[in-house]
């Protein structure tokens, strides 16, 4: 723990002497770990925080980030990575599960980054973490981060805002939600604490995690069995704050704020093949 607290900590200052690029290496390295076991009392701390049933005999679909977060945070505090760590926002995950996942089974974790992309405000990268049983895959996702900077691509046009969902349900949420999401998932990201600390980083007030949020309309949104789910986060939540949950038939969910600002889009579709 003391390593990897050390690690991120140097991640955290090589920031400013970061010069982000898509045509910059990046770390090659895959980290494994073996013999992973959930923790059940930080897994029910979870599961409380993001509404799922505690003491389910499965893992909620997100549980697994949970897992491999620090393995990403390691390979992204990394010297040789070269996007700056403070400041990297968390614009989409993709996760395919492949089949049920015991909450008392064993798992190895692989982590990798896969590549650096351009993006109309900066740099964008994929990081690729994969679970395995008994030597198969079971549970897999790609997360996109983006570095802001400079870039001489245009601009392009703004993403369209669909059309609202229908609601159904309005969830407050307190000011100690990601705190409580912090405690639970070990990601401690300042942002999502305080309002001093994220006033640090531009924001008014504390902002809620964008994975918290995911799992929370999955929790309500239900996944069932071998699944992909997407999720797209397009604007910060604050905390404390009201949002509203939309979800149709046809698999697609979403959280807006007042006046309909577009927090999150996602869609969870069966698992094909």
């Amino acid at each position: 723990m003391v390593g990897e607290l050390l690690h991120l900590t140097g991640g955290v200052l090589r920031s400013p002497f970061k010069r982000p690029s898509p045509e910059a290496d990046f770390p090659r390295e895959r980290l494994v770990l073996p013999g992973v076991r959930v923790d059940q009392d930080r897994l029910a701390a979870y599961e409380r925080v993001c509404g799922f049933p505690t003491g389910d005999s499965a893992l909620p679909v997100t549980y697994p980030h949970v897992l491999g977060f620090p393995a990403a945070m390691r390979l992204m505090s990394d010297g040789a990575f070269p996007l700056p760590l403070l400041g990297l926002v968390h614009t989409s995950i993709e996760i395919t599960r492949h089949t049920s996942l015991p909450a008392t089974g064993e798992y190895e974790l692989a982590v990798h980054i896969a590549g650096l992309a351009p993006h109309r405000r900066g740099t964008q990268a994929t990081v690729v973490t994969a679970m395995r049983a008994g030597g198969e895959v079971v549970w897999e996702s790609r997360s996109t981060y983006l570095a802001r900077h400079r870039t001489d691509r245009p601009a392009g046009p703004r993403k369209e805002q669909p059309a609202p969902l229908p609601v159904v349900a309005e969830w407050r949420l307190a000011e100690d939600v990601g705190r409580r999401y912090g405690a639970a998932s070990g990601d401690r990201n300042p942002i999502h604490l305080y309002p001093l600390t994220a006033r640090l980083f531009g924001f008014p007030r504390a902002v809620a995690h964008g994975m918290w949020a995911v799992a929370r309309c999955l929790a309500a949104h239900g996944t069932g069995g071998s699944a992909v789910v997407r999720a797209e986060f397009r604007a910060p939540v604050l905390l404390p704050g009201t949002v509203a949950y939309g979800a149709d038939g046809s698999g697609r969910f979403e959280l807006r704020g007042a006046g309909g600002r577009v927090h999150l889009l996602g869609e969870v579709r069966a698992l094909s093949g």
